[in-house]
């Protein structure tokens, strides 16, 4: 398992952040804040993206969050639940950490959150598990990104709407995997003439490739993340089936970790995302802006999600003046949302997943030639997901 460790203060502050603008606190030592996520693997870059998100904000912060000097404590879990239980032990219970973020895989997720929640506050910049959105939702997990369905949920409506009736599904075989094949029928009214799971490590899709194939569908919809999209989606083309057949996912699958590596081989390819490089937001303008500049690529999803982990964070930081072991002040500061997201508007609903704008977006290339997604439509406004009701927290 590998650690690394990165102590963020003293930098020069670049541009200010919106959210943030709070008084110095006199502190004995940075308020540390613990990062599991996966760094090493097929699901790296999802991790690196989150991380660098986050770690943009606090430098341009000046090493601070709220006003309060931070150290970033980050841990890769390699993608294995075990390795995110046992950092998430050491965090809360040796080093004391009281507020974590970062983990990616809702296996890793899972297996964590009993060890996070007794004792510290969560808050997730991807991984969304229906479990925890529903019947184990807790007041101390909040989630900046989405529940898993939500994208999904998002393109089955695109489909059916395209008119296009029997669809071939194929998602990795974990929690996350099967929130997503859920969410994509749940409003999708056509034919679902395959529902195929593959290995979460899987990167050779000859077996899938021949079944749609002999399946015929009129749509294949995909949900592979990081290097499983990329090789996915480069064997589709080499097959001959983007020509044959659309293809479809959520950003997931066709956003800036995957998009450089697959090429034009994504073009014409659909999916769905809160975010997008090309909202027309000043915020946002900003984040894409400064994370170029700092990292020399564009920012994803996944980025915008760590950044805006790490602004809720510092809303809630600067709210309670840095005291984030009051739990039920920390919490309550963390439901108002009060930062500035690179989404624009933003809000919690009851089980601390956000009500919010999803989008559909094509791959196409930009100005300057590189492939990237365009915004086309609005699928959905205000959504919330499917297991709010059955969460108990108030409103």
């Amino acid at each position: 398992m590998t650690i690394a460790r990165r102590r963020l203060l003293g930098t020069a502050a670049a541009l200010p952040v919106a959210g943030l603008a709070a008084p110095a606190i006199a502190q004995s030592g940075p308020l540390k804040i613990g990062m599991i996520t996966t760094l090493s693997g097929p699901g790296a870059a999802l991790g690196n993206d989150i991380r660098d998100g986050f770690n943009l904000v606090v430098k341009n912060a000046g090493g601070r969050l709220g006003g309060v000097p931070v150290e970033v404590v980050v841990a890769d879990d390699a993608l294995r639940p075990e390795n995110g239980r046992a950092i998430a032990e050491r965090m809360v219970r040796r080093e004391r950490i009281g507020v974590l973020t970062g983990i990616v895989f809702s296996n890793v997720m899972l297996a964590a959150a009993p060890v996070i929640l007794p004792s510290a506050t969560y808050v997730s910049a991807n991984a969304g598990p229906s479990q925890l959105a529903g019947e184990q939702c807790n007041a101390n997990y909040f989630n900046v990104a989405w529940q898993n369905d939500n994208l999904h949920e998002a393109v089955g409506q695109y489909v059916t709407q395209k008119g296009l009736q029997k669809a071939f599904l194929v998602a990795p075989n974990y929690p996350a995997g099967r929130d997503a094949l859920t969410g994509f029928k749940r409003f999708f009214k056509g034919e679902v003439v395959s529902e195929t799971y593959t290995r979460l490590d899987q990167l050779d899709y000859a077996a899938e490739l021949a079944a749609i194939r002999s399946a015929a569908p009129d749509a294949v919809y995909i949900f592979l993340p990081g290097g499983l999209g990329i090789n996915f989606i480069k064997q589709y083309a080499a097959a001959g089936l983007r020509a044959r057949t659309p293809l479809f996912g959520p950003g997931f699958s066709f956003d800036q970790d995957v998009l450089p590596a697959v090429g034009d081989d994504a073009l014409g390819c659909f999916n769905s995302s809160q975010w997008a490089l090309d909202l027309p937001l000043p915020a946002n303008r900003q984040f894409v802006d400064t994370f170029e500049a700092e990292y020399r690529r564009l920012p994803s999803l996944y980025a915008s999600q760590g950044y805006d982990a790490a602004l809720l964070i510092g809303s809630a930081i600067a709210a309670t003046r840095g005291r984030v072991g009051d739990r039920a002040a920390f919490a309550a500061a963390l439901k108002r949302a009060d930062f500035q997201s690179v989404r624009g508007s933003f809000k919690f609903g009851n089980n601390n997943h956000p009500i919010q704008t999803i989008y559909m977006r094509e791959v196409v290339k930009d100005g300057q030639g590189r492939v990237v997604n365009r915004t086309i439509a609005t699928a959905f406004e205000a959504h919330q997901d499917a297991y709010a009701a059955q969460c108990k927290l108030p409103a």
